[in-house]
């Protein structure tokens, strides 16, 4: 069974740091490009950033340039998002995703597998 499973979400204070991970398990052997989401109450599920599956390479929505980092070990089947500076409109459900064509990209539609979120809210 294809799961993914994401971890490291809480509460912070603004300008503080979490780390989330995605697990990923009973893949079959592929070439898959990550992503993360987020959905704030009420509002559309954005797409946070991504990483492919060839070369690495990552995009990010303008907002988190700059503050976030997204990661993959593929080894692992692990895909990581290093958030630092966190503000209070970064507060939202995280989710991770993943697409088989190995292409990075930050619209929710192309990704057919998805995990169950994790909470992040930033607040002092």
């Amino acid at each position: 069974q294809v799961q993914l499973v994401e971890s490291g979400g809480g509460l912070v204070q603004p300008g503080g740091s979490l780390r989330l991970s995605c697990a990923a398990s009973g893949f079959i052997k592929g070439y898959y490009a990550f992503g993360w989401f987020r959905q704030a109450p009420g509002k559309e599920r954005e797409g946070v950033s991504s990483i492919s599956f060839s070369d690495n390479s990552t995009w990010y929505t303008a907002s988190v340039k700059g503050r976030f980092t997204i990661s993959r070990d593929k080894a692992k089947n692990v895909v990581y998002l290093q958030m630092n500076n966190l503000q209070r409109e970064d507060t939202a459900v995280y989710y991770c995703a993943a697409q088989a064509d190995g292409i990075a990209s930050l619209r929710p539609d192309v990704y057919d597998l998805w995990g169950q979120g994790t909470q992040v809210s930033v607040s002092s």
